[in-house]
């Protein structure tokens, strides 16, 4: 229920306690899961405290409980190890301060633990965190490496030494973290986000020795495998050994079974690659070759060729065919001209022969009235009347005499 408070009526620091004392007292006994960071156990004291600490959230609470409930579980619980406590909130009024009064610990085994994680990478795997098609290309040769590591580790010494042994001139930018216990998980986001965030870096690599499952753990938290799958900067995964599989492997972009694998997929060997260049200088020079050969054979045949040999023997040919037809065509024109020349001569004595003039010729005459048109028969004539007689060699008149059928000739 909320207070009724004002200026001038506050509550006093005390009343303040009691209510959230109350308040918390509602809530009743809860099972708590976190990572012990803390652990004291002094000699001859009933209570033992502890810190239990949500590494995904950088989150602490105190925990107190009696010796004989610890001492149940001292043997397989020290720090660092992940528990269930059930426990009852309290509020210590006079310092304002909440803690968690403990009645049972249960470890979490290694069973219990991979079922969680296998739990949780299948609801990963069905939001598409872990697709294929999320995964980012590697750059060819990077500029600048982010290397997130523990503190002078082992993978810190083989991720750089391998790295610049393959690409001398190859440069890291180094964020050493924690790589296991409470403070893993939020220093290795930090890392990895800031690494992010610059331009220059190319490719991120997040490097681990090997160890067990507990101390693999923060590598297959929800909140580092969400910020992982956030970057925009490729990230490899070079977590343990062969053998170790952290869901961190399965949404990084590149996943490396060793750091010293990782280096290798990273950087690429500058003696493999002036291996390459000359490979591909030898194959770029033997292609040239080849083309110049075949071009220079089929040179060489299309010289050898006649008509490159003496070109003007096809003009030769061509001038003796262009003769041929020339003699050719004057022989068809004549002979169509001296079979036109006969036809004409034959057609012409034809036409003279039919013609009015040779039967003059022969004797003959026309006599023609004064309109011009050729008497045939006596009855169209009359007496005395004036024809016109037309003979081989002229013309002349003559006039009728007498009866039709008589005729003499005027001049």
């Amino acid at each position: 229920m909320a207070v009724s408070t004002s200026p001038e009526t506050p509550i006093p620091v005390g009343e303040v306690s009691r209510l959230i004392g109350g308040w918390i007292e509602r809530l009743g006994a809860v099972w708590v899961e976190g990572q012990i960071t803390q652990l004291s156990r002094r000699p001859g004291a009933g209570v033992v405290f502890l810190t239990l600490r949500d590494p995904s959230y950088d989150i602490s609470v105190s925990v107190t409980c009696y010796r004989q409930v610890f001492d149940k579980v001292a043997d397989v619980v020290s720090e660092g190890a992940r528990v269930v406590v059930h426990a009852k909130p309290e509020w210590y009024a006079p310092r304002g301060q909440l803690s968690l009064r403990a009645a049972e610990i249960k470890p979490v085994g290694v069973g219990e633990l991979l079922a969680r994680l296998e739990q949780l990478k299948k609801s990963l795997a069905a939001e598409g965190l872990f697709a294929a098609d999320r995964k980012k290309p590697l750059p060819f040769l990077p500029q600048l490496i982010g290397l997130v590591c523990g503190r002078a580790s082992a993978a810190e010494r083989d991720v750089l030494e391998n790295a610049r042994h393959r690409w001398p001139a190859v440069r890291f930018a180094v964020r050493n973290v924690p790589v296991q216990g409470v403070h893993a998980v939020p220093q290795v986001i930090a890392a990895v986000q800031e690494l992010d965030a610059l331009p220059e870096v190319d490719v991120i690599i997040v490097a681990r020795g090997g160890g067990s499952v507990e101390d693999l753990l923060p590598f297959s938290d929800e909140q580092l495998v969400r910020a992982v799958g956030a970057a925009v900067t490729p990230v490899v995964s070079a977590i343990g050994h062969e053998p170790d599989s952290p869901l961190l492997d399965l949404v990084a972009d590149l996943r490396a079974s060793t750091p010293t694998d990782a280096a290798k997929k990273v950087v690429p060997d500058v003696g493999e690659e002036l291996a390459r260049v000359q490979q591909l200088r030898e194959r770029a020079r033997r292609a040239v070759d080849g083309f110049l050969q075949r071009e220079e054979r089929g040179l060489a045949a299309a010289l050898q060729r006649p008509c490159i040999q003496r070109p003007q023997r096809m003009i030769e040919d061509r001038e003796e065919q262009v003769t041929a037809l020339l003699e050719r065509g004057r022989r068809t024109l004549g002979h169509l001209l001296d079979r036109a020349d006969s036809e004409l001569t034959h057609t012409l004595a034809r036409v003279v022969a039919l013609s009015p003039k040779a039967t003059l010729e022969r004797g003959y005459a026309v006599l023609q009235k004064p309109d011009g048109t050729a008497v045939r028969s006596p009855q169209e004539v009359g007496a005395d009347e004036t024809l016109r007689a037309r003979v081989a060699e002229g013309d002349f008149t003559v006039r009728v005499d007498g009866a039709p059928g008589a005729a003499t000739a005027a001049e």
